[in-house]
């Protein structure tokens, strides 16, 4: 039977809206038909596939790996998915409650053909969604955004469902991931807390770390949907004060926090300061560079002008791309980068991993920079070059408006002969430092930032992003938020 999704919820990286609102288990019913429709097109386009542990591909020729976070919503939306995905003949391994990069992992580890994990990542509890990705071996593999995510909207409108009867399995791959975490680092003893937030990392964290060298306190690990006390995003400074009063009572070397389904790490050095995520990516580079001299590194367009010199300090080639997990990634498949980041916390190691988004990865890696350099998060921490800067800046604009005003900003720029960088959005660089301006593939609201030379000239150039807003017809009094 066709189906029409709310157009609000087929975002450029994923699938998500409000539950009960523009978002329901028809929806996600819908949703399995249509991403079993769509991967079954595409196996079929191969000549061969070898058989993993996920079943026998001679009579499950389509394996989709399902899983879920902790949000009160989920194993409804889990269910109804499982049940689409079977309609079309899809073989489901449903895998639970988990963080998303575990689903990931499980797409390789039972060598699936693709991977669907129910999430709302960091939006507040009443929101849901979906996180989608193809086998990298599979016609156009990798994370499915964009275009593709538009065609889903298609199928499900014409109803043009593959046929079939599709079975199902549960696999638990909890020990598997843990062991597949711990494969590489070779970590020190330190004393580190880690802030689960209520969110899906909670199901992991606990066992991993009890089986790490060191001291370790796992703060709010009870998966809880409601997020009873703080919400799970790292980018936002009032959510890391437990877990900079735990470091400082604890007289911990370090604190790490993340976000609702762990594809995002926040980091607190042992004197309390915020690591950012462009910060993080710095002190990466530095040991990824080492084994992979002139390897090209990913940063966003919102990081620090700082990290992108700093990398081609180190023999790097720092490459400025779209903010986006999606679009990350697919850089990363398309550069051969071993290491990008994102100012949110994303982080994707493909040196010696597989180069998805894994906080929990993530983390350990620090753990292993840190033995590494023999140095603690705060001493490299001051090592880094000073950067002065705002933090990211949100504006609420009408959906339907919020691309426009940014072209419109753009066009008046280039007018101008403004030194602008449109790789997303408008990133304007000046002799005092620069201002970014761009629309977000998530939210109806315009994210900004800006960075200078000193505090005089950070004034300067906010105000200038402040009256090119204004200009535009955009309210700046009140900031959105996160």
């Amino acid at each position: 039977m066709p189906h029409t999704f709310a157009p609000a919820i087929l975002r450029e990286y994923d699938i998500r809206g409000i539950v009960d609102q523009n978002l329901s288990a028809a929806d996600a019913h819908a949703l399995g038909q249509s991403f079993g429709t769509y991967v079954r097109t595409r196996a079929a386009q191969q000549a061969t596939w070898q058989e993993g542990e996920g079943g026998n591909s001679a009579h499950n020729p389509t394996r989709v790996v399902v899983g879920c976070d902790g949000r009160l919503s989920s194993p409804m939306l889990y269910q109804s998915l499982i049940e689409g995905l079977q309609s079309v003949g899809c073989h489901v391994i449903g895998i639970g409650l988990g963080p998303t990069p575990m689903l990931y992992f499980s797409v390789y580890h039972l060598n699936a053909q693709a991977g669907m994990m129910v999430t709302g990542s960091h939006n507040p509890p009443h929101y849901n969604g979906f996180k989608m990705m193809l086998h990298p071996t599979m016609p156009e593999g990798g994370s499915v955004y964009g275009a593709a995510i538009k065609e889903l909207g298609r199928i499900a409108a014409a109803g043009n469902f593959s046929a079939g009867h599709g079975t199902f399995q549960q696999d638990n791959v909890k020990n598997s991931y843990i062991q597949r975490l711990l494969q590489h680092p070779q970590l020190p003893a330190l004393k580190v807390v880690w802030d689960c937030g209520n969110g899906a990392a909670g199901a992991i964290i606990p066992e991993l770390v009890a089986q790490l060298p060191g001291q370790h306190t796992v703060l709010f690990g009870e998966v809880d949907g409601k997020f009873p006390n703080h919400h799970p995003d790292p980018t936002v400074p009032d959510n890391l004060r437990d877990l900079q009063r735990e470091v400082a009572a604890r007289g911990a070397d370090l604190g790490i926090a993340f976000d609702g389904d762990a594809d995002r790490i926040g980091a607190i050095d042992g004197m309390g300061r915020v690591v950012a995520g462009d910060q993080l990516l710095a002190l990466y580079a530095r040991e990824v560079l080492e084994k992979n001299k002139g390897a090209t590194i990913i940063a966003d367009v919102k990081a620090s002008q700082t990290l992108f010199d700093h990398i081609a300090q180190l023999g790097g080639v720092p490459l400025m791309w779209k903010t986006g997990h999606s679009l990350i990634k697919t850089k990363m498949k398309e550069t051969g980068a071993p290491l990008a980041g994102e100012m949110s916390g994303h982080i994707f190691f493909a040196d010696d991993f597989y180069g998805f988004d894994d906080a929990l990865y993530a983390g350990l890696r620090l753990l292993r920079l840190l033995g590494h350099q023999k140095k603690s998060l705060a001493a490299l921490r001051d090592t880094l070059p000073p950067a002065i800067n705002t933090p990211e800046l949100r504006f609420e604009v009408k959906e339907e408006e919020k691309f426009a005003i940014v072209d419109a900003i753009k066009a008046q720029l280039m007018a101008d002969n403004a030194n602008v960088s449109t790789v997303d959005g408008v990133r304007v660089s000046t002799p005092q430092g620069w201002w970014l301006l761009r629309a977000s593939n998530t939210q109806n609201v315009l994210v900004a930032r800006a960075e200078a030379n000193n505090d005089t000239d950070l004034a300067m150039l906010t105000k200038t992003l402040d009256d090119t807003l204004r200009a535009a017809g955009v309210n700046t009094t009140q900031q959105a938020e996160h």
